[in-house]
């Protein structure tokens, strides 16, 4: 590390909270999509302060890394939830016509 750099603020906490995001993406819905948010919204000021100054700081590949994750991390959590909506509405349907199949209890 050079003493003249400084550390980009947030880049490990972009990093955490992107790869949170892919963890949790599959058990929960909400959750992971806001961790991948969080993770976005506080990169913005990092990417923001390198492309000012990038020789001034280090620590850009954790909050490129950090993005990517929380990126995937976001998209998973829609398709799991997209799948998870069309499950529901193929269930009811079924449970809807067997209940007209067997004289409408």
């Amino acid at each position: 590390m050079d003493q003249n750099k400084q550390q980009l603020p947030n880049a490990v906490a972009t990093l955490i909270l992107g790869i949170l995001s892919i963890v949790f993406c599959w058990g929960y819905l909400v959750v992971p999509a806001a961790l991948a948010i969080i993770a976005l919204v506080i990169s913005k000021k990092a990417v923001a302060l390198n492309k000012e100054n990038p020789d001034q700081y280090e620590g850009y590949g954790n909050v490129k890394a950090g993005r990517i994750c929380a990126i995937i991390g976001l998209s998973l959590s829609v398709f799991w939830l997209i799948w998870i909506m069309v499950a529901v509405a193929i269930i009811g349907v079924s449970a809807f016509s067997l209940s007209n199949a067997f004289g409408g209890m």
